[in-house]
C-alpha cells in the first residue's frame, strides 16, 4: 500500500495529513510521524533514512547524535541549517526492543515504497536546487536499488526527482567508526561531499 497524499500546494497540509498515515505497519510502534522541516523553497534538501529514537520522541528530523554531527558539518561548510529542508525517506521509526532500549532497524523496500509519496510531495513542493542523499537508503530511494553511495559519493548526479543530487554517507555512520582517527577521516570526507552540494546549490 502507498501513502495517500492530498492534492494540495500547501506543504503544511501535506505534513498534517502525514500524521495519520497508516500505509505501512511502522506507524503502530512509532510515537509519531516525523515529517520534514525547513523553508518552503529551500535551495537544498537533505534526505536521510528514517527518524531515530530521539527524532521519534521529538517529532523532528535529525535532532539526535547523528543530527549533532550533521549540524557541526553544516557549520564547517558554511551552510545555515535553518535554510535547509531536512527530511527522511521513511517517516516512522522502525525499531526492535533490546532490554529497555529501542534499537534501530533498517526499513524494508516495502516500507520505503509505502512512504515514497510523502517524499515525492516534499520534492515537488519545495523544488530544491540540489538534493543531498544521506546514506544508502536515501540514495536507493532516489536512484533505485542498484545505487551504491561508496561508488557515487561526492559527485553531482541527476535524477527524475531533481536536476542535481549529491550522495554521501549518513552521519550516523561516523558514530560507528572504530576509533577517533577513523571518525576524523570520515568526517573530513563527509564535509568535502557537503561542499560539493553547496557549490551545486548556488
Amino acid at each position: 500500500m502507498r501513502a495517500s497524499v492530498p492534492e494540495t500546494s500547501s506543504l503544511a497540509k501535506v505534513a498534517t495529513a502525514a500524521k495519520s498515515c497508516t500505509a505501512c505497519p511502522l506507524y503502530k510502534n512509532a510515537t509519531q510521524t516525523v515529517f520534514g522541516e525547513g523553508p518552503r523553497h529551500a535551495t537544498m534538501m537533505m534526505i536521510g533514512e528514517q527518524p531515530g529514537d530521539y527524532e521519534d520522541v521529538a517529532g523532528k528530523p535529525f535532532v539526535g547524535p547523528a543530527g549533532k554531527i550533521l549540524d557541526r558539518a553544516l557549520v564547517d561548510v558554511g551552510i545555515d541549517r535553518d535554510e535547509v529542508y531536512v527530511t527522511n525517506a521513511v517517516k516512522h521509526f522502525k525499531w526492535e526492543p533490546r532490554g529497555k532500549r529501542r534499537i534501530h532497524q533498517k526499513p524494508s523496500s516495502r516500507d520505503i515504497a509505502a512512504c515514497r509519496p510523502w517524499l515525492e510531495a516534499e520534492l515537488r513542493l519545495v523544488e530544491p536546487h540540489v538534493v543531498v542523499c544521506l546514506g544508502s537508503t536515501a540514495g536507493q530511494t532516489i536512484f533505485g536499488p542498484a545505487f551504491r553511495v561508496a561508488k557515487e559519493r561526492g559527485k553531482v548526479l541527476e535524477s527524475p526527482y531533481a536536476k542535481k543530487v549529491v550522495a554521501t554517507v549518513h552521519p550516523s555512520s561516523l558514530l560507528r567508526q572504530p576509533d577517533e582517527q577513523s571518525r576524523e577521516r570520515e568526517y573530513r570526507l563527509f564535509v568535502a561531499d557537503l561542499r560539493v552540494a553547496l557549490k551545486a546549490a548556488n
